[in-house]
Formats: structure tokens, C-alpha cells, sequence
């Protein structure tokens, strides 16, 4: 790639606005002409897709087998106000109806059909070094014996599944054999406590829970049967409890009601005919993660969701026999569920699986895998990045050939053009695209994309909308903001790998996602992604923060990331989270919370100088908390309205008054992390204007 422009950031002075000042990334990296044509898609894309959305969507619904064709591509119902009761309908979407497919097939037998079962679909990388490598051939047996062994537990088209499994090849066999056979999977993480796990069977009312006897992390062997038998207590509706031997530890055991893997699956037989089922039939629940209110689990379908998750996977990761994909996420989260099985698995992709932390058993674990592989595709988050600079400085380890590497990935926070720069010049070597992606939990897929050898790159920016996707930044009333001004981001018209509700309370997703702008626009209403955003004068979007994280002070609004990104650019910085809290004067105040690189005690007044140099001196963080670590979401999102209650609870200790509840901590990536940062906070001397009662 070429790179142009040097600068670093400076403050818009061109913003209509002092509550508009914000940090302007002025490097850019074209594509490099000599590579012109080898790319899966060209530059006539986002015209030819933007001429005819549907058509373009129906063209890309052809890449994977039908049984039964669609009649109409798309049935749209937007939100509408009954002008008898005035009550708001709930939106509904149904792609590709009439048409019907088996998601599994898709992913698994039309690969060996073609004959390509011999090639390997995963390597498995276990966290003790215990290594398997899975061929197409080999998968489809498994899935086969998982769908009849499901089936032999009275599990049919339908019914629920909850999976509380580690990275494993179990955990994939188990998602596809739900697929099979109409069953709804929904994906929990492994380190998720036994509370978090239970409301996801209560809410499904699951028939099945798959887990195992235990899972290495972090260098140990962790017994999670446990966990998984007090989720289970005493629900009606579930039936069986499946357990995959992992790690060997003795377990309790309920008779008639659990079951080993190896006993029931292993054993069953590997011939099944998988029938299909309607491109609206519920593929999987996958439950939001929040500290406030019950998580959402929303619903995906077959047709629409594998349509949008095959050709966004084929388009910007240039998806090519040849590949050995790695994407890094836990296979609970929804990255892995579209970039990570049913995206790479669809379009015939060998991929990398790894069970373990990246620092087990040591910080080049990472490396050596993507070495041993011969990793091509490799699609991280942030967080990780950001905790690479921090361990290795500069430079990457010697000893390592990263030379097959071709493509880069980035998904869950907006990156720091920073950390996107260094991700950029070890790891790519100067001259690698990275794809920086930017999607949620609702979209199915990705929203705002750049597309290799066609999108000029800025770091920090997600650049523009996938071909058939219409985003925006508007205003209250719907209308698009200037270039440069903050507003909210929405998608203008129905896609096909959206969310289609909320599992048992559709009101809740009309509520949350469609009624701020319920009949704007010409297809009746739009979806708001809950992020705060802008649009520069060159079309790029840059993700502020969510919504409710925007800091206002004296009325001017302040994005958190950006905030944070000028902070991370400081080298005594690993990561950083900024938060508005309550105070007097300006209404909230910017308060920081940082977590040191290496042996570095980052110094307050230059992180306060370096945010007033870079954005402007309304940002300048009024309390910096140094903290060694900070909640996130299985994503890689920092929780800052979290950090912001743990400094309300704190003031309201020091005050005498109860404070009030932090919310679902539950299905925090690290819920340790709140204790930690309450800890800080607690020792803070009694005249800190941090933790300072308000008058």
C-alpha cells in the first residue's frame, strides 16, 4: 500500500463548532496499482451495488446452493403509527421468501460433494499445544453423528440449544449440527459465570445444554461442569446435559440427564441426510452484552444472515482457495459466528481455531501460530493490538516468519490510528491492507468496510458502507449532518443479515433499534446502531463512541474514543477508557482511566497537555485514575458508563448514601476488572476530586 501523509492529528479548525473539535487523521494508504485486478472485487462495486440493492443482494444470495429458489427477495414492513391507538407497529424484514436451504450443507457437504474433502477446513490449536487438523471429509462425519446424536436426544427443528463451550472443533461440529437439523444454537463463552449462562437457558427455555467437564485457561486446567450443573438446576425445560471430556477432571454427574460426547456422539452414526429449511427459520440467538437491563438475545435467520456473512467474508477478506483465515475471537462472540464458521466455512476457507490466551505460554504465542500455519488472513481486535504494543515496543520478536500474512483485520472498537499504524507497519510490514471493520451483535455482518485494492484507508476509520449497505450520520430529525459534525449513526435501509427481533419481546426490538426513527427516509424507517459518529469530507466514518458514552461538557460534546485514542498515542499508555461524571460546574467532567505500558507510571498533567493539544482544551480530562485493568465486553468495548457508576457508587459511599446498583455484570469479558477499578478508586484519599461527594 502507499502511504501519504505523515501528520499525525491535529484539531478541526474547520468544524462548524467548538463541541465539534476533534482529532483529524490526515495519513492515507492507497492501494497499491501494481496489485490492480487480483482482487476478488474491483472499483465498480459500490455503483453497481447502490444502482439496484436488491438485485445486487440477490446476486450474492447465488453464491451459496437453494433447494428451493425465492420468489420475492424482499418483504419489508417498517414501523408504522396506527392512527387509531397511535401505537408504533414492530418492523418486520423476510428475505429471500419462499426460498429454502440447509446452512450446514452449505458450509460443509457441497465442499465434498465438489471434491474437496480431503482439504482441511480447521486446525485446531489447543491452549496446552495439543494440535488437530480437520479435513472437509472429516467435518461433515462429525456433523453428521452430532445431528443424529441431537436428534436421538429428542432435539428437533426449532428447539433450543445453549452451548457453554471453549474454542473447540466440538464447538463448531455442535453450531453446524444445530444447523442441520433446524435447531436454534446460541453460543455462550466459557468463562461466562453460572448466572449468565442460566438466564440464557431460562430465556430460550433451551431442551439442551452443551458443555464440558472443564477447559485450559490461562495455563490451567478450570473445571466448568460445575458452573454449568448450577445454570441447570431445576429448569423445566431442559431435558439433557451433553459433556465433552476436555480436560479429564471428575465431575458430578446427574444420571438420565447427562450425557458424555463420547458415549452419544462418537458413537452415532455418520449418515445423515440434511433436509432444508426456510430462509427465515431461526439459525441462532445471540444474547447482547450490557450492564444495564436484561441482554437481548436477537435472532438470526438461515438465507438472509448466510447471504450476507459468505459474500461480505468473500468480498473484503478476498477470500482465495490458497487462505488459512485466523480470526481471533472467541467462538461465543458474533465475529466468530460470521468470520469465524459460517463465513469462511461457506466459502470453502481453510481457517485457524485456538482455544487459549495469547500470552500462554508466553507472549509469542500468537506468532508462532500464524508461522506454523502459514496464517494469510489474520483479523484481530484492538484490545489484542493494543496489548502486542505493550509487550513488544517497537519491534516484533525476531524469529518468527509472518511472510505468508497478506491481510489484516481489525473488529470491535473504532482502532486507534496508533495502534492501527503499528498493527500496520510490524504485522503488515508497511505495505498490507487492513480491513477495519465495524458491525455489531444486530447487523449480523459487516456495515462499514473497506474493501482491499479498493478503498483508500485511513487509520482509525472503518472508511465507508459494504456495497448494498446504506449508512449514515443524521441529525434528530433524520436529516445527514455536515461533514465533520457528530450525529447518529443509522442504516438507511433494511439488509439481509440484520437482526429480525428480540427472542421473546419483539416490542423491545422495536423499541431499541426503530422507533427514534420510525418513518424517515423512503423506506419507512431507520435503524440506529446506538454509536455516535461523523462522516469526513472524504466519506470516511469514524465511530465516536456509543451514544450514551459521548461526554458533555459545558455543552460540548467530547467522543470518548477520540479522547482515548490521543491518550494511547502517548507511549506510557497501553489502553485507556474515558468516561463523563457528574460535577457542578460543567455538568460531567472528562475522567480517564488509564492502565500503564509496561513499568511506565503515566504522568497526569502530560496526558492532560497532550488531549488539550490534540482536540482542544474543552477535552482536557479533568481526573486521571490509573487502573490495572478496565471492563470490556466479550468484544473487546470498554464499559465507560461502568467506569462511570463506579465513581458515582464511590462518592455516594464517601456520602453516606446507598448507592444504587451497577447493572449485569454478568457477561463481562473480565468482570474482575469492576473490583479492581472500585479498589483504585476506594483508595483514593478522602480529598481527591474524583471520588469527592457533589454538592
Amino acid at each position: 500500500m502507499t502511504a501519504t501523509d505523515t501528520n499525525t492529528t491535529d484539531t478541526n479548525t474547520a468544524a462548524p463548532t467548538a463541541a465539534e473539535s476533534r482529532l483529524v487523521e490526515k495519513r492515507t494508504f492507497a492501494p497499491d496499482p501494481a496489485l490492480a485486478g487480483t482482487w476478488n472485487v474491483g472499483p465498480g462495486i459500490h455503483a453497481q451495488a447502490e444502482a439496484d440493492p436488491i438485485a445486487f443482494w440477490e446476486d450474492a444470495a447465488r453464491r451459496v446452493d437453494w433447494a428451493e429458489p425465492w420468489h420475492t427477495a424482499l418483504e419489508w414492513e417498517p414501523p408504522t403509527t396506527d392512527p387509531a391507538t397511535a401505537e408504533l407497529s414492530v418492523p418486520a424484514a423476510r428475505w429471500f421468501v419462499g426460498g429454502r436451504l440447509n446452512v450446514a450443507e452449505n458450509c460443509v457437504d457441497r465442499h465434498v460433494a465438489a471434491g474437496r474433502g480431503e482439504k482441511v477446513a480447521l486446525f485446531f490449536e489447543g491452549e496446552p499445544g495439543d494440535r488437530e487438523a480437520v479435513t472437509y471429509a472429516d467435518l461433515q462425519v462429525r456433523v453428521s453423528r452430532a445431528a443424529n446424536a441431537l436428534t436421538d436426544l429428542g432435539i428437533g427443528p426449532g428447539d433450543r440449544v445453549v452451548v457453554y463451550l471453549p474454542v473447540l472443533v466440538e464447538t463448531v461440529v455442535i453450531a453446524l449440527a444445530c444447523a442441520r437439523i433446524g435447531a436454534v444454537h446460541s453460543l455462550v463463552f466459557g468463562g461466562f459465570s453460572a448466572e449468565a449462562v442460566r438466564f440464557r437457558l431460562q430465556d430460550t427455555r433451551a431442551k439442551l445444554l452443551v458443555t464440558s467437564d472443564g477447559q485450559f485457561r490461562r495455563g490451567k486446567a478450570v473445571e466448568v461442569k460445575s458452573a454449568a450443573d448450577e445454570a441447570a438446576r431445576d429448569l423445566p425445560d431442559l431435558e439433557h446435559v451433553l459433556v465433552v471430556r476436555r480436560t479429564g477432571q471428575d465431575v458430578a454427574w446427574t444420571e438420565g440427564r447427562d450425557v458424555w460426547w463420547h458415549e452419544s456422539v462418537d458413537r452415532a452414526s455418520e449418515e445423515h441426510t440434511p433436509e432444508p429449511f426456510d430462509a427465515e427459520h431461526p439459525l441462532f440467538i445471540i444474547y447482547t452484552s450490557g450492564t444495564t437491563g436484561k441482554p437481548k438475545g436477537l435472532v438470526h435467520t438461515s438465507g438472509g444472515y448466510l447471504t450476507h456473512a459468505s459474500w461480505s467474508h468473500w468480498a473484503h477478506f478476498d477470500a482465495k482457495e490458497s487462505d488459512v483465515h485466523w480470526c481471533t475471537a472467541d467462538l461465543a462472540w458474533v465475529t466468530a459466528h460470521t468470520y469465524e464458521i459460517y463465513g469462511p466455512l461457506s466459502n470453502g476457507l481453510t481457517q485457524v481455531i485456538y482455544e487459549g490466551t495469547p500470552g500462554e505460554p508466553h507472549r509469542e504465542r500468537h506468532l508462532e501460530i500464524i508461522e506454523r500455519y502459514g496464517v494469510t488472513v489474520y483479523y484481530t481486535a484492538p484490545t489484542l493490538i493494543r496489548t502486542l504494543m505493550s509487550w513488544f515496543g517497537e519491534e516484533l520478536p525476531s524469529g518468527h516468519d509472518l511472510s505468508t500474512l497478506r491481510l489484516l483485520g481489525t473488529v470491535g472498537e473504532a482502532i486507534n490510528p496508533e495502534a492501527w499504524i503499528w498493527f500496520h507497519r510490524t504485522f503488515g510490514r508497511g505495505e498490507l491492507p487492513i480491513i477495519d471493520t465495524w458491525w455489531q451483535s444486530e447487523t449480523g455482518a459487516s456495515m462499514l468496510v473497506p474493501l482491499p485494492g479498493v478503498t483508500t484507508l485511513k487509520p482509525g476509520s472503518a472508511t465507508g458502507p459494504l456495497p448494498g449497505i446504506d449508512m449514515a450520520v443524521v441529525d434528530e430529525a433524520g436529516r445527514e449532518v455536515p461533514a465533520g459534525v457528530a450525529g447518529t449513526l443509522v442504516a438507511r435501509r433494511p439488509w439481509p443479515g440484520m437482526a429480525r427481533t428480540v427472542w421473546g419481546d419483539p416490542e423491545r426490538y422495536r423499541d431499541s433499534y426503530w422507533r427514534d426513527y420510525a418513518g424517515c427516509g423512503e423506506h419507512g424507517g431507520y435503524y440506529v446502531a446506538g454509536d455516535s459518529a461523523t462522516v469526513d469530507a472524504d466519506g470516511c466514518f469514524w465511530i465516536l463512541g456509543r451514544l450514551d458514552d459521548v461526554v458533555n461538557v459545558s455543552g460540548h460534546r467530547l467522543s470518548t474514543i477520540e479522547i482515548e485514542s490521543a491518550l494511547v498515542a502517548e507511549g506510557s499508555v497501553q489502553e485507556a477508557g474515558a468516561a463523563g461524571i457528574d460535577d457542578a460546574l460543567t455538568g460531567q467532567a472528562v475522567a480517564v482511566f488509564v492502565i500503564p505500558r509496561g513499568d511506565r507510571s503515566p504522568d497526569a498533567a502530560a496526558l492532560r497537555d497532550r488531549v488539550a493539544r490534540e482536540i482542544g482544551p474543552i477535552a482536557k480530562p479533568r481526573h486521571v485514575i490509573e487502573v490495572p485493568d478496565l471492563p470490556r465486553t466479550r468484544s473487546g468495548k470498554i464499559m465507560r458508563r461502568l467506569l462511570a457508576q463506579l465513581v458515582h457508587t464511590e462518592r455516594a459511599r464517601r456520602a453516606g448514601r446507598t448507592p444504587g446498583p451497577l447493572g449485569d455484570v454478568t457477561s463481562l469479558q473480565n468482570p474482575e476488572a469492576v473490583a479492581s477499578v472500585a479498589d483504585v478508586l476506594a483508595a483514593l484519599p478522602a480529598d481527591d476530586p474524583t471520588v469527592s461527594p457533589q454538592d
